[in-house]
């Protein structure tokens, strides 16, 4: 039984931070990719960042680039998405989600709000 636990969420104001964390189990932690989803109201999921097995980011979207930072601890089986100078546009359900290597996202999680006040 694979599960992806997302947590962190919460109510922010503009410019402020958040970290939000996805526990992982029921998989070999460290043989997946992972990645950071976001999906708006009445939008598309989008791709927000992604993690390799190793470590290091395979990159971010354009809207979050310079704010947000992907992590994670293989140790822990946790995973971490650190947002910093928040903004409205950011408010979404947040998900993670793994992968095995040059595979589509076949695991994820129920999501955590972000909500960010002006």
């Amino acid at each position: 039984q694979v599960q992806l636990v997302e947590s962190g969420g919460g109510l922010v104001q503009a410019g402020g931070s958040l970290r939000l964390s996805c526990a992982a189990s029921g998989l070999t932690f460290s043989r997946y990719g992972m990645g950071w989803f976001r999906q708006a109201p009445g939008k598309e999921r989008e791709f927000v960042t992604g993690s390799r097995w190793s470590g290091g980011s395979t990159g971010y979207a354009d809207s979050v680039k310079g704010r947000f930072t992907i992590s994670r601890d293989n140790t822990k089986n946790t995973l971490y998405l650190q947002m910093n100078s928040l903004k409205p546009e950011d408010t979404a359900v947040y998900y993670c989600a793994a992968r095995l290597s040059f595979t589509d996202y076949i695991y994820w999680g129920q999501g955590t709000q972000v909500t960010v006040s002006s």
